[in-house]
């Protein structure tokens, strides 16, 4: 009852790239770099370990972003014109690689990190990917002219190298969805189905990793515009519960998301977020552990996974490490309580 994962990033160590940034620069290359990426992987791996934590992650180490990480190795898309764009319906902008041309994949995207993994660790272990939709708002488009046609054509990608990573060894699957709490409408009318066939045949445990954003002032001052009450779930959760996907991350502590809401994904895991990535205070057990409860009121509590409301890439390690001890010691404290 209770296992306990993140969403996905960890911060870099100021070693391997900048810090505090969502788009660090490296701070070597070639080999070294290499090096460094794999250095960073284990780092986190074994802080996971060490913290308590049930099915770990490579905390994206080797992923200048969380999107631009899967795009290094596809073609069609050109790196060197990049456009300055509105993302996530303009919310911030940011310089992004533009669509030239068809998409396909150069060859295996994350192997490396998948195998560093699978050798380093007996735990779990879950890699993330972005999500279709998440992958066309975040690109400059001037080949396909047709948001849906691109995101079944990157879904097409996303589930090759999701076969090949659950044959690496992989056991959950996430892609991250942040554009479907903003694109409302056609998350529901598209977005849901372009993600089933990024997960069609995998053999693994799939997950969607649908959040409110990194703790970054462009995200809090559009959740200062969202009201007293947040209900966008309540637009893509119904899709979900009726998809093959089998796993939900969602955002709970201190957000304004009504929690009855977790009702609406009746028979998927539930990935509860009971630390909050937008703050640098440190969650007490007992806070993580209130959060597990509020939600077993809503979802079965063999359904619930304790999670992280997003990533930390742009935190503070120490701040990281000591929420993923409270992550764990909270799980823990909630267990006790329901008798395991």
């Amino acid at each position: 009852m209770f296992p306990t994962t993140i969403a996905g990033s960890l911060p870099k160590p100021a070693w391997l790239a900048e810090t505090g940034k969502l788009w660090p620069e490296w701070r070597a290359s070639g080999t070294a770099l290499h090096d460094a990426k794999r250095d960073a992987t284990l780092l986190w791996l074994k802080e996971q370990e060490a913290a308590g934590l049930d099915i770990i992650t490579d905390g994206e180490q080797s992923r200048q972003h969380f999107v631009h990480g899967f795009l290094a190795q596809v073609e069609g898309i050109d790196f060197e014109h990049k456009q300055k764009i509105g993302i996530r319906n303009n919310r911030y902008e940011a310089l992004c690689p533009t669509v030239v041309g068809p998409l396909a994949l150069r060859g295996r995207v994350h192997e490396t990190e998948a195998r560093i993994m699978r050798a380093a660790t007996d735990r779990r272990i879950k890699f993330t990917l972005p999500g279709p939709m998440t992958l066309v708002d975040t690109l400059a488009d001037s080949y396909y002219g047709d948001r849906v046609r691109m995101a079944f054509a990157f879904a097409d990608l996303l589930n090759q190298e999701a076969r090949a990573l659950a044959a690496d060894g992989i056991d959950v699957v996430q892609f991250d969805e942040p554009a479907f709490n903003v694109y409302l409408a056609e998350a529901a009318d598209w977005g849901v189905a372009a993600l089933e066939r990024a997960a069609a045949g995998v053999n693994a445990a799939t997950a969607v990793h649908i959040c409110y954003g990194y703790g970054i002032d462009a995200n809090r001052a559009w959740k200062d515009t969202l009201g007293d009450t947040w209900r966008q779930y309540e637009a893509v959760f119904p899709a979900l519960a009726t998809s093959s996907i089998g796993q939900v991350s969602l955002e709970c502590i201190n957000s304004r998301v009504p929690p009855e809401l977790m009702a609406l994904l009746a028979g998927k895991d539930v990935l509860v977020g009971a630390i909050d990535v937008a703050t640098d205070v440190v969650e007490t057990p007992e806070q993580v552990a209130a959060t597990l409860e509020l939600a077993a009121r809503h979802v079965p509590p063999h359904r619930i996974v304790a999670c992280t409301n997003c990533g930390m890439a742009p935190m503070g390690r120490h701040i990281a490490r000591a929420k993923l001890q409270a992550l764990a010691a909270g799980a823990a404290l909630a267990r006790s309580r329901f008798g395991v």
